[in-house]
């Protein structure tokens, strides 16, 4: 059975919903492994991971299973001086066991040979496995001759550096780059982005939206309680289409008529429902209806009105049509709802 919801606020509620309908693992999880060096970027890292570990919340079955390692140790300074630790030492890394093995690089991280780290790269990069770095980890696939005729993003700090040592990188000025087996990011910004991207090509397009709508929130200067992502930052969203949703977001406990909002953004319903369906993949009458199952879930979570008063704050005229609706759209009562978000915090 699919999700319910029909327009873009499906990404909205996905982590919410019954996982139904969305593609399993069937078992086969990507491997991925983080070699963490001394002082490593902590955000480079934690975007890398996060896009990983929510894409596991989201899908009925995880996707991805990772695991860290220490260069030469399991204790491991970030470059903020919190200590990390990892699952292992880099001696313990089965490199023929790994389907991606990112090096997480930083500012501060020492760029010298290792000899083990190199053995163990080339037999990953012989086995087929994707390779990739952050910041300036590329460095050390640079090193071991692993990017000669790539493509690779590197930190402006260092590419006049790569570019007198390694010719044979053919360095790029983009955010990040994935050039077939081999994936790097410039710096910590990207590193979310470019994991998102693998995972597109992976296979896991069906969960990015959402992954972005849970990790990217507060990229636009406002924060809405009910964004979307995609569409609040479209500078090619047509102006009528953006009243209309605004119309929408400020009238949740008392609805407007779809020809009431028509008139007011001074399109005719027609052409109103066009763009709608052109941008908001629904019909105005079912986005809007998705809007204000939208609030009545995140005030169930986050607050302890009754859900008779969250119905009416939400629109319905009655508590029976909303539970009905809710049930509809999340496979759970709203009580039930509320109940299990307690036992879980």
């Amino acid at each position: 059975m699919q999700s319910a919801f029909e327009s873009v606020l499906a990404n909205k509620n996905m982590a919410h919903q019954a996982k139904r309908g969305l593609a399993s693992s069937g078992g086969n999880r990507q491997r991925v492994a983080l070699v963490l060096f001394e002082h490593f970027s902590m955000m480079a890292f934690t975007g890398a991971v996060d896009a990983l570990v929510t894409a596991n919340l989201l899908n009925p079955e995880p996707l991805y299973e990772v695991c860290s390692f220490g260069l030469t140790a399991t204790q491991v300074t970030s470059d903020l001086g919190i200590v990390i630790s990892a699952d292992h030492a880099l001696n313990a890394l089965e490199e023929k066991s790994w389907d991606l093995i990112i090096l997480c690089g930083g500012f501060r991280v020492a760029l010298r040979e290792h000899a083990v780290l190199r053995s163990k790269l080339r037999a990953a990069a012989a086995k087929g496995a994707m390779l990739g770095g952050l910041w300036n980890g590329a460095w050390f696939l640079a090193q071991a001759h692993l990017l000669d005729g790539y493509e690779c993003a590197f930190h402006p700090e260092g590419r006049a550096m790569m570019a007198e040592d390694y010719p044979d990188v053919r360095l790029s000025s983009r955010s990040f780059v994935i050039d077939r087996q081999r994936i790097s990011c410039a710096g910590a910004n990207s590193s979310l982005r470019m994991m998102l991207e693998v995972m597109r090509r992976q296979g896991a397009g069906h969960l990015i939206s959402a992954v972005e709508e849970i990790l990217a929130c507060d990229q636009s200067a406002d924060v809405q309680d009910i964004s979307v992502m995609a569409i609040d930052s479209d500078p090619t969203l047509p102006q009528p289409l953006k009243s209309a949703l605004e119309l929408m977001h400020n009238n949740i406990d008392e609805p407007l008529s779809v020809d009431e909002i028509a008139r007011c953004v001074q399109l005719s319903k027609r052409h109103l429902e066009r763009q709608f369906c052109s941008f908001m993949k629904a019909t105005p009458t079912r986005y809007y209806l998705e809007l204000r199952l939208t609030r009545a879930r995140q005030l169930i979570q986050q607050s302890n009105r009754p859900i008779a008063d969250i119905a009416v704050a939400t629109g319905f005229v009655s508590l029976s049509h909303f539970q009905r609706r809710f049930r509809e759209f999340f496979d759970i009562a709203p009580g039930r709802l509320r109940t299990a978000g307690r036992s879980a915090s």
